[in-house]
């Protein structure tokens, strides 16, 4: 729920008011209505296996984007979910800083700081090792809180 005296979040005009950022995000699942939404919702139902504490936000909305950025954080950000025509990306901000055994990064390799995984349309998902690199990231977020 918004912030006590907070106006609530409007998704299109002349449709009734968004109370969460939670249901932002779901919004933004339904209004794919393909893979992408698919693989946006199980994702962030990993997210919130490996991280029951963890807060759902949605960022940088904008005409463009209304429903926002999904983004996920535990003292700071742990990661966010873009979707793009031919990928869901799940960016993690100190990706750089976390160890990936299984190589799920395969994206955003040349930064300084952040990392990302592109899911594209039928990929399987490394659920263990998903949930392991979430739970590193609250990890490394909790150490410097």
């Amino acid at each position: 729920m918004p912030k006590e005296g907070a106006a609530p979040i409007m998704k299109k005009s002349g449709s009734k008011p968004v109370e969460s950022a939670s249901q932002l995000v779901d919004l933004r699942i339904e209004s794919l209505g393909d893979w992408r939404g698919e693989m946006l919702a199980r994702i962030r139902a990993l997210i919130k296996q490996a991280d029951p504490d963890v807060v759902e936000e949605c960022k940088w909305v904008k005409p463009s984007n209304p429903w926002g950025v999904p983004v996920w954080s535990h003292d700071g950000i742990i990661c966010t979910g873009e979707t793009h025509k031919n990928v869901v990306k799940l960016t993690f901000a100190k990706g750089a800083f976390l160890d990936d055994p299984a190589g799920l990064f395969n994206a955003s390799l040349e930064g300084n700081l952040r990392r990302a995984i592109d899911f594209r349309e039928g990929d399987k998902v490394n659920e263990k090792a998903l949930k392991a690199l979430i739970r590193a990231a609250v990890a490394l977020n909790t150490s410097k809180a």
